[in-house]
């Protein structure tokens, strides 16, 4: 028998059916490794340098820390180092905390329910290490150091732990009191995410940010921030949140505040009542704030911090109760500044909602919404009576005429007399001189500088003119003069003040006017670094004389961090924002001179009709308009 050796050669549609039928008979699910569960767990806790200082300040926190101090480098990207005075871990609580899912702050699933810490998830540490290259030194306090370090080492017994992307590289004795936590190379193993970063001063401005919230959260504890070896922020522990925001922002922003302590539930209330049987919602909640006092709202949601049970959150349904204590008092496009703290029964609030701990979740949102606006709502109203006091006083007084009250500099027979009520004021010879017919009267003349004028409200203007009548917002009308002037640098008529003036800024906003500030010099403003946070303002424009250049600088600030839409430069925002702080207010009566002026330079805007924001100046109703509202048409 010949035996015959028979070659089969593959086939490629051989090899893709056995393929096929392989992938079939394996399993899909697959259980992934830890090194990787790590990196997604990071993926939600860590987004930025920033996330990082807010895991680790929260630690410290929870640790019973009084001082702590963050140093930064690249703004993160290259170190971040946060060490605190708390009461540290020894050598097996060291390394027990950087396995997931371990924490010292929930011990039975009983206690989800009632977080009363800042950390609970025992996630952060463990995923920070996976995404960088970790060194933590950590020791109990009070604690002897070991025999074997020598004799008089500082410090108590220690250890420090080399982690390197979730790997565990060194671990050897060092004497530590409290916790100390380096970061460096932040997402050197994950470059898709490391290249999603923004430069170095808008990632700073975050870590910023993040460290002003926590110091806020906490006023009785020490603060300190250096970046790329420069002190930054140094808030000592303060003795109330008064002062601890005073630290950040300046005496000039605290005195623009008005505190607001609310114990319990106001009984005033119409639907509301104090249920003391009734654990979280009724005798365990109490608010503290600070909220804009008078009319003094700013142009951004810049300065709105929200706390619960000492947490720094975002949450809407608190930031709603807030504006709407303001229903009626906030003008349109305006917001409120506030600092809104809420303790409540942990039982009530659900902290366990979000991977990077800035939300919540009540248990009943309607009350605890109504709860807040009616105790700030009492406040607001009776401060917004001292405002508007002087609008509503009882005719008959020196000063007034036939009901209308004159204010001081229209006495001596100027244009521009208040209305005592109804919010009308009119000029003397509006009913003197003024012929009865004379708006119907089809004049084609344009506006002219001895033309009466009726003030309507405390904003706005009527006179008669172009065959018709003409309505202006003189508010909306001064800031369209003063945008066009800012954004083309002319009639700007900038000169150096006798006196510099000192603003004092948060940490954050002082670093970008500083960054910017050439931009401003084109505007007319001449701004210096004066150190700690705090700016000398050596040249104005002849307008912004009597502005509030802090609420400016504070508004420019946030203009410059938020950025532009996709159809406005930087300049023509912050020419926006600058006018509208600066442009007259509802509560300033214009004389003659002043109106006449005000014309003017409206005639010469290049878009006369609306105001920056897309408000109208002015509005003109013509005799037909006129004829068709009394049906004569």
């Amino acid at each position: 028998m010949v035996a015959q050796i028979i070659n089969i050669r593959p086939s490629p549609f051989l090899d893709l059916a056995l393929s096929v039928i392989l992938q079939c008979l394996m399993p899909q699910i697959k259980v992934l490794p830890v090194a990787l569960r790590n990196k997604i767990a990071a993926g939600e806790v860590i987004e930025r340098p920033a996330s990082v200082v807010k895991e680790l300040i929260e630690n410290s926190l929870d640790a019973k820390s009084g001082e702590i101090r963050i140093e930064v480098l690249r703004a993160g990207k290259g170190l971040i180092r946060v060490s605190d005075n708390g009461k540290g871990m020894d050598r097996e609580d060291a390394l027990l905390c950087l396995e997931r899912h371990t924490t010292s702050k929930l011990a039975d699933e009983e206690g989800l329910f009632t977080i009363r810490s800042l950390g609970f998830r025992g996630e952060a540490l463990p995923s920070i290490a996976s995404v960088s290259r970790m060194r933590l030194i950590t020791g109990l306090r009070d604690s002897p150091p070991p025999l074997s370090l020598r004799e008089g080492a500082p410090g108590g017994a220690g250890v420090s732990v080399d982690v390197e992307g979730g790997l565990v590289k060194e671990i050897k004795d060092f004497p530590s009191l409290g916790t100390s936590v380096e970061i460096r190379d932040l997402f050197f193993n994950t470059p898709a995410r490391k290249k999603f970063l923004k430069s170095n001063s808008t990632e700073l401005f975050h870590v910023i940010d993040v460290v002003t919230r926590e110091a806020l959260s906490r006023w009785d504890v020490g603060f300190s921030l250096f970046t790329d070896k420069q002190e930054t922020m140094t808030l000592p522990g303060a003795s109330s949140l008064r002062e601890r925001i005073l630290q950040v922002y300046g005496l000039e922003f605290v005195r623009g505040l008005l505190e607001v302590n609310a114990p319990a539930i106001p009984p005033f209330e119409k639907g509301i009542s104090c249920r003391s049987e009734r654990r979280g919602l009724g005798r365990d909640m109490r608010m503290s704030a600070f909220i804009t006092r008078g009319t003094d709202f700013r142009n951004s949601k810049a300065h709105q911090f929200i706390f619960v049970n000492g947490r720094p959150v975002k949450d809407a349904t608190l930031s709603h109760a807030v504006y709407d204590a303001y229903e009626g008092i906030l003008p349109h496009g305006k917001h409120p500044v506030f600092f809104l703290f809420v303790d409540i029964d942990p039982e009530s609030v659900d902290v366990n909602v979000h991977p990077a701990k800035r939300e919540v979740r009540f248990r009943d949102r309607q009350e605890i919404h109504t709860f807040v606006r009616a105790s700030l709502r009492e406040a607001a109203r009776e401060e917004r009576m001292k405002f508007i006091a002087p609008f509503a006083e009882a005719p008959g007084r020196a000063g007034t005429a036939g009901g209308y009250a004159l204010p001081p500099s229209a006495e001596g027979g100027r244009n521009g007399v208040m209305a005592e009520r109804g919010g009308l004021s009119t000029a003397p010879s509006a009913f003197g001189d003024l012929p009865e017919a004379h708006v119907s009267e089809p004049s084609e003349f344009s506006y002219q500088s001895s033309r009466p004028f009726i003030y309507l409200g405390d904003t706005f203007i009527a006179m008669a003119g172009k065959g018709g009548l003409t309505l202006i917002d003189h508010h909306a009308a001064h800031e369209r003069i003063l945008y066009e002037n800012l954004l083309r640098g002319m009639n700007l008529d900038s000169h150096r003040l006798l006196f510099p003036m000192q603003v004092r800024l948060s940490r954050k906003e002082y670093a970008v006017i500083i960054e910017k500030r050439e931009m401003l010099f084109a505007m007319g403003m001449e701004i210096d670094d004066f150190g700690h946070d705090t700016l000398i303002v050596r040249s104005l424009p002849g307008a912004l004389k009597e502005a509030d250049m802090r609420g400016i600088l504070s508004d420019v600030a946030t203009a410059l961090l938020e950025g532009t839409g996709p159809f406005r430069s930087i300049q023509e925002v912050l020419a926006a924002r600058v006018a509208c702080h600066s442009s007259v207010r509802g509560k300033k009566v214009l004389q003659q001179e002043e109106f006449e002026q005000l014309l003017a330079g409206l005639e010469k805007a290049e878009n006369p009709d609306q105001c920056p924001h897309g408000r109208p100046t002015r509005i003109f109703l013509s005799l037909d308009d006129l004829k068709k509202m009394f049906r004569r048409k």
